[in-house]
């Protein structure tokens, strides 16, 4: 019996001391607390959970926070955007403070002006952020060509596809019917200035010029962190009326504290050949079947076709059948049935892919190299890269070469000094070009001695030989040696160098000074040979009729019955175009954001700035340049007769310049 006593009395004592564990475990609390951040400032609008339950609150204006019934036991989760979660237990404690850390792989949403940084949701105008490797197309190497279809609003044609030509780029539609709609382009908050200015003409049509006018096609797209696109009104109240069109802001990569780190990018990318079976183009059996119809019209005859300013297949089989061989002791190509059938039946079977001959399957490279680290004190970011394209087609290829230093210093706790120099420099070739002409009377577009391979591959005859030379502006034309002997080099070199000193005074409060100087180079040199049919229809007269009918001829006014005679007898036609500019660009600007009442964000900006460029080009043609013998020029007087009367132009000198300037932002 007193065992069994006993036992009694140990459960009732068990049982006691579990009922006042469970007590204290269940115990309910009212846990209030705040939010900070690392530098104690309030954190608005944090998600303060209680782990396991749906019970929570959302600080206040003050960062506090207040809950009931919490469990003494229980697990308070903070959560906030761009911040790193954080658990805290609550042991027991009715008061608790919660301090979050920023998460450096969660970006802040703001909009870069190129002045200044504002939070998103402070932004009132229209605008995209995006992050380079949203933008950054593999293989493209040109990085403006990346913002098509990325941004809503934001129309992005390449009317050229040689690297470097400046794209039609247009932010929510034109602003102007015959003007400039190009945007303004700002990196790192300097305003970059084209070396070479061109109208939305020229863009349109694919003038050689354009190839060096882009603004951004010396910078590397591993070099670029975000881009912001400034769509409306706002961006003229930033940067005035030259910002209607819309401004792209680039912000390119700085260095990281922490140890040293080597990254290296390598891309090596081809293009297909263009293939017929995209077009609805006829073969040659096709096209030869309309020839042969249009024969039996009476509109291939011998007459019609054997002098015409353009021949094709019907045209070298009567130049053929008139041109008489010594070494045979007969004409190249009799004229009989049997042999004019043979003759174009071997055209009709030819059936040439020109996209085959002209173009071909190179592998372009695109390497880049850069160099980062730094302490708490200084960060530093260099930066090489190379892009070698041997090109698409025939006589066409580009290099490009950059180089990128970014250098950040904390002079002091509230003085921060900035400098990054950067330098481009490309060269590139292609076939050889003129402007667009028009006909305002007519209505015709045209661009003579047009030899750009793919217009050649989609419009020359499928029935003609490539080994053979035909007829084009009453010369022989070939578009291989036209390819060999007309031909353009483009040399580019862009230095820029900017630094910034920030003093941050006091909290809330930052004076900015920037400076930056920029010079751009650029010239053009177009080579027509002796041997280039843009050269010999200069001095294609075989006979009279040819004589009279060639326009490239000069029938002096001052002898109206003579013959018209030829100005350029000897050799070809070089033509240079030179392009410099230097600018500086210096700015002081001061932002100030407050809090009133707590529950009001004041923010206040201002700045002044002057602009110097002073920019100057050159232009020259010279007529008679014996590429075959020396380079002796050799010229006829009567081009500058000719010029004189027609208007045109020998040489060109054009002078612009931005005088210095101030002009407060509102």
């Amino acid at each position: 019996m007193l065992c069994i006593e006993k036992v009694r009395k140990f459960v009732a004592v068990t049982c006691c001391m579990l009922a006042i564990s469970l007590a204290a475990n269940a115990q309910q609390l009212f846990v209030k607390g705040k939010v900070t951040d690392g530098d104690g400032e309030s954190l608005i609008g944090v998600s303060v959970l209680v782990k396991g339950t749906q019970k929570g609150a959302i600080t206040d204006l003050d960062g506090n926070f207040s809950l009931t019934g919490v469990s003494s036991n229980a697990v308070l989760v903070a959560s906030y955007i761009g911040y790193r979660t954080k658990e805290a237990p609550v042991n027991g404690n009715s008061q608790l403070n919660i301090v979050l850390e920023p998460d450096a792989n969660i970006l802040q949403e703001v909009v870069v002006t190129g002045m200044t940084k504002i939070d998103k949701r402070l932004f009132t105008g229209s605008s995209a952020h995006l992050q380079a490797s949203d933008v950054k197309i593999d293989g493209i190497a040109e990085v403006s060509r990346g913002l098509e279809g990325r941004v809503a609003g934001v129309s992005v044609v390449n009317v050229s596809g040689t690297f470097g030509a400046t794209p039609k780029i247009l932010i929510r539609g034109a602003t102007s019917i015959s003007g400039d709609s190009q945007p303004l382009w700002v990196v790192d908050g300097v305003i970059i200035e084209n070396v070479v200015e061109v109208s939305a003409d020229q863009i349109a049509s694919g003038d050689a010029e354009t190839v060096l006018s882009s603004a951004v096609a010396g910078l590397s797209s591993d070099d670029i962190e975000t881009w912001d696109v400034l769509k409306d009104a706002a961006a003229t109240s930033i940067y005035g009326a030259k910002a209607k069109s819309g401004v792209i802001v680039i912000t390119t990569k700085k260095g990281k504290s922490g140890k040293s780190s080597i990254s290296y990018t390598g891309e090596f990318s081809t293009r297909l050949t263009p293939s017929y079976s995209d077009f609805n183009i006829m073969n040659s059996q096709d096209q030869m079947g309309v020839y042969q119809e249009i024969e039996q019209k009476g509109w291939l005859n011998f007459s019609q076709t054997f002098r015409d300013r353009e021949t094709g297949i019907y045209g070298k089989m009567y130049q053929l059948m008139n041109t008489y061989n010594p070494a045979t002791g007969s004409f190249m190509l009799l004229n009989t049935e049997a042999a004019k059938n043979a003759y174009l039946r071997e055209a009709e079977y030819r059936n040439t892919d020109w996209f085959q001959e002209l173009f071909n399957n190179s592998v372009s490279q695109n390497h880049s190299v850069s160099l980062s680290g730094g302490n708490d004190q200084s960060t530093y970011r260099a930066s090489v890269s190379i892009m070698d394209d041997p090109g698409w087609y025939k006589q066409s290829n580009s290099r490009r070469y950059t180089i990128g230093l970014k250098v950040d210093h904390k002079v002091s706790k509230t003085i921060d000094f900035e400098i990054a120099p950067r330098v481009s420099y490309r060269k590139q070739k292609g076939p050889g070009t003129l402007g667009r002409t028009t006909d305002v009377v007519y209505g015709e577009v045209g661009r003579e001695f047009d030899i750009n391979p793919y217009s050649y591959a989609l419009n020359a005859s499928r029935t003609l030989d490539p080994a053979e030379t035909y007829t084009s502006n009453y010369a022989p034309f070939n578009i291989f040696n036209e390819l060999d002997n007309n031909y353009m080099d483009y040399n580019i070199a862009d230095i820029t160098t900017q630094g910034s000193l920030t003093w941050k005074a006091f909290k809330g409060f930052d004076a900015t000074l920037l400076a930056s100087v920029n010079y751009q180079t650029a010239s053009m040199e177009h080579n027509i040979t002796d041997n280039a049919n843009q050269a010999m229809a200069y001095r294609a007269m075989p006979d009279a009729i040819v004589r009279d009918r060639n326009p490239y001829l000069y029938k002096d006014p001052d002898y109206p019955y003579s013959l018209p005679v030829s100005v350029l007898p000897y050799g070809g036609i070089y033509y240079r175009q030179d392009s410099k500019s230097l600018s500086y660009q210096y700015r002081l600007s001061a932002n100030y954001s407050t809090a009133v009442r707590d529950d009001h964000l004041v923010s206040v900006y201002g700045a002044a700035e002057m602009t110097s460029a002073d920019k100057d080009k050159t232009w020259f043609r010279g007529w008679g340049r014996q590429y075959t013998k020396g380079d002796v020029p050799v010229y006829a007087y009567e081009v500058f007769k000719k010029g004189q009367q027609d208007g045109s132009k020998y040489y060109v000198l054009f002078l612009y310049t931005i005088v210095p300037w101030l002009f407060p932002p509102t």
